[in-house]
């Protein structure tokens, strides 16, 4: 692995921390994924000037700070639009988008989606944790009904968006989600990211200690979570459960998953995930999965492999270089329309 200067040495997590203190508050998931995300970086094989972590506006944002790579903090919902230029312009780049739900499902809507409809080899880390926490505390595009904040003190109204299914719905060639604390989960999911080729999403689940603590709480509890949480296997039934007694099959008649049990016979049917299958109709349906009437599905929901933006315009250029020759600036500045004012 390149260290910049020529010579080929062996990175750790220690080599990406950067000297800049960590201020998030005290509790907050963010340390979790940091830690993770600086943990598997070293295993990627990337030399960190070739890493650059691109944030909007929110908590989660000051993610590059604390990075030892190259980084830039921008505005609010554009990082992924900043990204896709820098992608264009410097193909050889890792790109990380680090967002949160206010930031990418707001303001930033429209920059997400059509990222990941193009499918720009980029790699999208939308923190979760269903509030505004850097604005202190207002209700976000993922809030539950009902939730109480200081922009909803009668609860919010509005309805909530389902992460996952706008993604897929976008047509997001990688699409995944897991928990802050689930820290082996959050590694694989971070190490498959890296691995895909186009535009890679990865919703995480994270407490907001301040504003929204213990939102996730039942995901999190040993007693619980394994009632809560559907780890997602590629080629094996959607099975959970402690004693892993409980499944999702499928009603063919209506197109529903429904919550079911070993040994019980009814219309439907026991399905394996497929996590490559090219129509996401499963995908969407596992993404609607919500507490109470089921566990959260984590894991891969999809992974295609398709061209990506950014490759079809390098290949673009390479073949009008090819056609026409390089030119000079006088002939680009020339070309087309001109008026003489």
């Amino acid at each position: 692995m390149s260290a910049g200067n020529g010579s080929s040495v062996k990175l750790t997590k220690k080599d990406f921390i950067s000297d800049q203190a960590v201020r998030w508050c005290p509790g907050c998931g963010d340390y979790a994924i940091l830690a993770q995300m600086q943990k598997v970086m070293p295993d990627l094989g990337i030399a960190r000037e070739n890493v650059v972590f691109v944030s909007g506006i929110g908590c989660s944002s000051r993610f590059p700070y604390y990075m030892n790579t190259y980084g830039f903090h921008t505005i609010h919902g554009r990082a992924p639009a900043i990204a896709t230029g820098l992608k264009i312009s410097r193909p050889e780049l890792s790109v990380w988008v680090v967002t949160g739900d206010g930031d990418a499902l707001s303001i930033g809507g429209n920059h997400l989606i059509h990222t990941l409809r193009r499918n720009v080899d980029v790699k999208i880390l939308l923190f979760n944790n269903k509030v505004y926490g850097l604005t202190k505390g207002q209700y976000s595009p993922t809030s539950d009904i009902g939730m109480v904040t200081k922009s909803s003190p009668g609860g919010s109204i509005a309805q909530p968006f389902r992460t996952l299914s706008l993604a897929l719905g976008a047509e997001a060639t990688f699409v995944a989600r897991t928990v802050d604390t689930e820290v082996a989960h959050l590694q694989e999911m971070i190490g498959r990211m890296a691995e895909h080729k186009g535009t890679a999403f990865l919703e995480i689940y994270q407490n907001c200690p301040v504003f929204n603590d213990n939102q996730f709480e039942g995901l999190k509890d040993r007693k619980t979570k394994r009632d809560e949480l559907l780890f997602l296997d590629d080629g094996e039934p959607l099975r959970y459960g402690a004693d892993g007694d409980r499944l999702l099959k499928l009603n063919p008649n209506l197109m529903q998953l429904y919550a079911s049990r070993d040994g019980i016979q009814d219309e439907g049917f026991e399905v394996r995930h497929n996590e490559a299958n090219s129509d996401p109709t499963l995908a969407m349906l596992l993404a609607r999965c919500m507490p109470p009437d089921f566990p959260v599905p984590i894991g891969v929901l999809r992974a295609v492999e398709q061209p990506t933006f950014d490759g079809q315009i390098a290949e673009r250029g390479r073949a009008r270089l090819e056609k026409e020759g390089a030119g000079t600036l006088e002939e680009l500045l020339l070309a087309g329309d001109t008026w003489t004012v």
